[in-house]
Parts: C-alpha cells; structure tokens; sequence
C-alpha cells in the first residue's frame, strides 16, 4: 500500500531513522531494565511498515538488501548459540555467561531482536506481495 502523501513521505523519512535508533537503544537497555530484543524488534519493524506505506514494499526489500527470512533465520541461530553455549562448559541452558563486554544474553537479545524483525517483514511484505 503506498500513498501519494507529500507529508506523510517527508516525516518518514525522518522518523524511520529515529525508530531505528530508538529500537537499538531499547536492544541494549531491555538487559536490565524495560526493553529487549522484542520490543526493540517491534519499534524497528513499525518503522519499516511505516516506509512501506510511504513508498512500496519494493522499497523496503532494496533497503532491506537481504531477504526478511534470511534475518530470522540468523537471528534464531543466534538465540539458539547463546542457549547452547553454556552445555559446552556443563552448564544448563540459557545459563548467562560473560565475556566483558558482551556476554550469552545480549547474544540472545540480538537474535530476538533479529527474530523479530526478520518474522514481521516476511508477514508483511509477503502480504504486499499477495495483493
């Protein structure tokens, strides 16, 4: 669904940018307080159906330059890397380990994140696409 609005494409070309950088912050804050991966997944797949409408799905795809599925897939690997890791050292699952600065759950952070959008693009510009 794109839209002729001048307005409309003006303001979101300012505020995809904003979203964008908003759902990082609430990435890397969700550790210890409110935030995380989904909620910051969802601030930046709102971002991205928010171009959509502006422009075209088309538009999302070359920005996007990767496959939507592509990114949930890398995304569950990453989740499922920071799960596995502690069974290699006799720990159990999802066990948080440390490596300053980065450590299991900001891995697993990421690949919500990445799950995330990777899974709302695909409903989305699959549902584009079907029209």
């Amino acid at each position: 669904m794109m839209t002729d609005s001048v307005i409309l494409r003006t303001a979101t070309r300012l505020l995809v940018g904003l979203m964008l950088v908003f759902s990082v912050f609430m990435l890397l804050r969700g550790h210890n307080e409110p935030g995380g991966g989904f909620i910051g997944g969802l601030i930046a797949s709102t971002g991205m159906a928010l171009y959509s409408m502006a422009f075209s799905s088309a538009e999302v795809r070359r920005a996007l330059k990767i496959d939507p599925r592509r990114i949930a897939m890398i995304g569950l690997a990453a989740a499922l890397t920071a799960g596995v890791l502690p069974a290699f050292q006799g720990l159990p699952f999802l066990t948080g380990l440390w490596w300053y600065p980065l450590g299991t759950p900001i891995l697993f952070d990421i690949g919500v994140y990445l799950v995330v959008v990777g899974g709302v693009l695909t409903i989305l510009l699959g549902a584009e696409e079907g029209r």
